[in-house]
């Protein structure tokens, strides 16, 4: 039984015959057309040539028949010339050929008739028709041999999300987030002794020092015995003094001879009870860190199930006009999927290889797949830049509205070897471009080591598909559990939308950041703590629109904290208002000299500028 593609290919050759019968005006243009069409499409072309001239026989007449045969054979060996010569043959090379064709024949089978112009005439007009039809005819007779015929599922490693692997990452999202609802409703934070644990401490040291005593049952059963009271007090001189008061001690000693080993003995429990309670505090701290990742984690799932949509059988057109342009180019495509992001941009994955074994640009094709989805595609970040005759898998990604260009200056505290700044700018899929700043405590190896350690996790985070504020958080809670003293550091980071314009920017415990929009410049400044200290960690979130030409300048705290001046955001607002450079790189420099200025030429502590430019393309 012949599957769907054999059965198109012999309607395609019945249609072959049935437009033999079509006249205009005593020609018969649909014949070349339709053959151009048709065998560009490269289905039987031998088939093909055999049942167009059958239809002539049966409806045209013998010259106009001797006319068109010959023409038909004209345009089939030009196609196959070009596409032996060029690789590949696009619709207009195949419409000319086709017009071309009967304008010669026409031409040659008039030339007797010297001075009949009209047929002269009737030619060229037949000639145009044909070339028109052939642009018309070719689509329409693609998509109607790819339709229904589009692959939706891949047969490799590569294999796209399905709905029910949507439903599964939806599925594992609920068990993680519930397990983060779990550990965040455990026991909170304790910041002092509970009466319970005071008593437990006072039958302790009751049981070391006044089980041996004769007054034991004096001091500690009467209900009006003011060791109870005593001993409270104790406790409480302990947890804020960490001794006890002298005026405590004599009154305690009034009353019991062994004053001086109680006071020992309690400030001993007391210490150990105080050790048990920071472990205690840190075993919670480590479950709510437990608990923010998980609760990441399952946002991620959540994320990865709506991030694409498949909307190859919706947009089968859109697939179909792709893949026609990639064929008109040599490129044979096994299978091609049309994805829609969450931002409503598309996103195209095609497993394609070169049909006569040539390299051609992955540039050409997205041209091609720009033409098929009437949008602006260009290749994906890890796609190659050529594909031959070896399949290769190629994403292209929906063309953003505008492109940044980023500069960096930089200078080493002096005497220093190596700079506690580190920066990263960070191209995400989506079309978003993060540059991110960290300025570790201190200077020298231990703070590079530090504000590294930050910006290597933001980006894989970021890279994992993370949010910036999960990602922060992360990274946050990373360094806490890490819990070394003295790790701390400063996170400054801007995230631009290339397709909107809209950058957000989030600071913990970073300095100023500044936006220069022609001849103003705005000032964004934070009060947060920096990143490392706290569990809960506080991120300063501000979003502003830019326009084309405008710039974001991040600074490392070295820039402003040496200007020595009143009020140093005001004076750097006026730096950079005197700039005059479109160059980011330039920019960033130039901002750095008129710093050292300020400094007397030193260099006290580590400077960094980061500066990135947006403009529309």
């Amino acid at each position: 039984m012949m599957n769907k593609s054999k059965w198109k290919e012999l309607i395609l050759y019945i249609l072959a015959i049935v437009v033999a019968k079509v006249e205009f005006v005593g020609c018969y243009p649909l014949i070349p057309a339709f053959f151009a069409a048709a065998y560009m499409e490269e289905v039987n072309r031998t088939l093909l040539l055999v049942f167009s001239i059958f239809g002539m026989a049966l409806f045209v007449p013998v010259q106009a028949m001797a006319k068109y045969t010959m023409a038909l054979l004209v345009m089939g060996i030009v196609i196959k010339l070009v596409e032996w010569a060029y690789k590949s043959c696009r619709i207009y090379v195949g419409a000319a050929a086709a017009g071309v064709s009967v304008l010669l024949l026409t031409a040659a089978g008039e030339v007797l008739q010297v001075g009949n112009r009209s047929l002269v005439w009737m030619g060229i007009m037949e000639a145009v028709l044909v070339t028109a039809m052939v642009m018309l005819l070719s689509p329409a007779l693609h998509r109607m041999m790819e339709d229904g015929l589009v692959p939706l599922h891949w047969k490799s490693n590569t294999e796209p999300r399905t709905p029910e692997h949507g439903e599964k990452l939806q599925t594992y999202a609920k068990s993680f987030s519930g397990l983060s609802k779990i550990f965040s409703h455990m026991e909170r934070f304790k910041g002092s002794f509970e009466p319970e644990e005071m008593g437990k401490m006072q039958q302790e040291i009751a049981g070391k020092i006044c089980m041996d005593c004769e007054q034991c049952a004096i001091c500690w059963q009467e209900e009006t015995s003011p060791m109870y009271e005593l001993f409270y007090r104790l406790f409480h001189s302990i947890e804020n003094r960490g001794q006890a008061e002298e005026e405590l001690h004599r009154e305690l000693a009034g009353y019991c001879p062994y004053s001086d080993s109680i006071v020992d003995e309690a400030i001993g429990v007391f210490e150990k009870a105080k050790l048990n309670l920071a472990w205690y505090n840190r075993l919670l701290e480590n479950r709510g860190i437990i608990a923010e990742q998980l609760d990441a984690m399952a946002y991620i799932m959540e994320d990865c199930a709506r991030e694409y949509r498949d909307i190859s059988q919706q947009e089968a057109r859109l697939v179909s006009a792709v893949k026609y342009r990639l064929k008109e180019r040599g490129i044979q495509t096994r299978e091609i999927h049309l994805y829609q992001r969450q931002n409503g941009k598309m996103s195209l994955q095609v497993k394609a290889a070169s049909k006569w074994g040539n390299c051609v640009p992955v540039k050409e094709l997205a041209k091609a797949a720009s033409q098929g989805l009437k949008r602006d595609m260009v290749p994906g970040k890890y796609t190659h830049t050529l594909i031959g005759k070896e399949e290769s898998f190629l994403t292209f990604e929906e063309d953003t509205l505008f492109h940044t260009l980023q500069g960096v200056a930089r200078l080493t505290k002096d005497h220093a070897q190596v700079s506690g700044d580190s920066f990263s700018f960070l191209n995400l899929e989506g079309g978003e471009c993060v540059m991110a700043l960290s300025d570790g405590m201190g200077s020298g190896i231990n703070a590079c080591k530090e504000s590294e350690m930050v910006i290597e996790l933001i980006e894989k985070f970021l890279e994992s598909g993370f949010q910036k504020e999960t990602a922060i958080r992360m990274m946050n809670s990373a360094m806490v559990i890490q819990g070394e003293d003295g790790i701390f550091s400063t996170v400054d980071m801007a995230s631009m939308d290339l397709y909107t314009g809209m950058c957000e920017f989030y600071k913990i415990g970073a300095a100023a950041t500044f936006i220069k929009h022609e001849q103003e410049v705005e000032c964004i400044a934070s009060a947060s703590l920096p990143a490392g200290i706290l569990h809960q960690i506080e991120i300063d979130k501000t979003s502003r629109q830019l326009k084309d030409g405008e710039f974001v300048v991040l600074l490392s705290d070295g820039v402003l904290d040496f200007l020595k001046v009143p009020m140093p955001e005001e004076t750097m607002r006026e730096i950079i208002e005197t700039v005059e450079t479109n160059n980011p790189g330039q920019m960033a420099k130039q901002i750095l000299e008129r710093i050292l200025l300020f400094t007397a030429g030193k260099v006290p502590d580590d400077m960094t500028v980061l500066v990135s430019g947006i403009w529309k393309k």
